[in-house]
């Protein structure tokens, strides 16, 4: 299988999963309605599990841009494959919530709450502040990497690698993820949010285009971020490019404290 169509399907399969756990929660009259959290972070889990087992032999398996530009900035992975593998993705997740909105048909009429029809394709923050919702995503998608990049350092039994990435993202989801909604996937986020706008959805309400780009920017920075990290850490890899991520990250924390700030004083 070529890389784009793996990472296609990959990404595919991981927002068939990931949006159907949230559609089968949120949804008016699915059996799972109100499971909570906990099923939205095992079921997100287990889709990164399954993806990563059907695609991972074939591309490598990232199904996120994060994780494709990350290791291109440290020289894991050559930058002239990096659009192919980003349309993949991007194309993968607009299929996946596709999918999704046909499978939960006749529940999207019955459900009368705009904003849960949304939160089946694309994140949103539990508090509206930009910085914060942005440094949310920037840590979240710091520890995917670091910890992705820590998995594959270590020696597992073969075939355990994606099993115990997927225990990743759970924990993630349960310690990080009820900010934002923790997309760590621009890809995961922007495909489902454009099948959202385009998908002839009963009563379906904005698509929230407003707060898209944190969404796409954080987990970006964050990844990027993470991988440049891990190589000074432990393999002493010190990229130039990390002395721009850090005060960039560096940045988004003080403008997220300077803007807790101003709320409590108002």
């Amino acid at each position: 299988m070529s890389a784009f169509w793996s990472e296609m399907i990959g990404t595919m399969i991981l927002v068939l999963l990931g949006d159907g756990v949230v559609a089968g929660v949120l949804l008016v009259r699915s059996k799972g309605a109100h499971a909570g959290w906990l099923m939205v972070t095992i079921g997100w889990g287990l889709g990164v599990t399954m993806a990563l087992y059907v695609v991972g032999q074939s591309s490598g398996g990232h199904i996120n841009p994060a994780v494709t530009l990350a290791l291109a900035s440290v020289g894991s992975f050559p930058w002239g494959k990096v659009p192919l593998y980003i349309a993949g993705q991007l194309i993968g997740a607009f299929l996946g919530g596709s999918l999704v909105w046909i499978h939960y048909l006749p529940h999207w009429k019955v459900t009368r709450n705009p904003s849960d029809k949304l939160a089946v394709f694309a994140t949103s923050p539990a508090i509206r502040k930009k910085w914060a919702n942005l440094l949310s995503e920037i840590i979240g998608t710091f520890v995917l990497l670091f910890g992705i990049l820590a998995i594959g350092e270590t020696k597992f039994t073969d075939g355990l690698n994606p099993l115990v990435i997927g225990c990743l993202v759970v924990a993630i989801g349960l310690s990080l993820g009820e900010t934002t909604g923790y997309a760590i996937n621009p890809a995961r986020d922007l495909g489902p949010r454009i099948a959202h706008l385009i998908l002839p959805i009963a009563g379906k309400g904005s698509s929230d285009f407003s707060y898209a780009w944190i969404p796409v920017l954080g987990p970006i920075l964050g990844g990027v971020t993470a991988a440049l990290t891990f190589k000074a850490v432990f393999l002493s890899q010190i990229h130039p490019l990390l002395w721009l991520m850090v005060p960039i990250a560096g940045i988004v924390i003080i403008a997220a404290i300077l803007s807790e700030k101003n709320i409590q004083k108002i």
